[in-house]
């Protein structure tokens, strides 16, 4: 399956990566170059779009958990959107639901966070 990112400068210190396909082996290393570019961008929080992935695998999980330790060493952090119950219930069995914080949408996360879509 292929797989699309987009990414965006949110405020001063914010930033947005939508992943759209299945996250797997084959896309893992352009999710960490995304990632690392925003946080060596000075992002300090990072929200990460799971609403359009359809899959998502344990080298995916490990990308996420190493960008959560280099932003919160900052007193950062990546949060993730995600709605499909089947995506969510991975976070929730790994109980890495306790790591990141989860919205349902990218309006929740972003309203929660202070930050505004389109703000450079």
């Amino acid at each position: 399956m292929d797989f699309r990112l987009s990414a965006e400068q949110l405020g001063e210190d914010g930033h947005l990566i939508a992943f759209i396909g299945e996250a797997d082996p084959n896309s893992a290393p352009a999710l960490k170059r995304e990632l690392l570019q925003a946080i060596e961008s000075g992002a300090r929080h990072v929200v990460v779009d799971l609403t359009e992935t359809t899959f998502i695998d344990s080298t995916t999980l490990g990308i996420l958990i190493g960008a959560s330790k280099r932003l919160r060493s900052r007193g950062g952090d990546v949060s993730l959107v995600c709605g499909d119950g089947d995506i969510r219930k991975i976070f929730e069995i790994t109980l890495l639901d306790r790591i990141f914080t989860i919205d349902a949408t990218r309006d929740e996360a972003l309203d929660r966070l202070g930050l505004a879509a389109g703000a450079a």
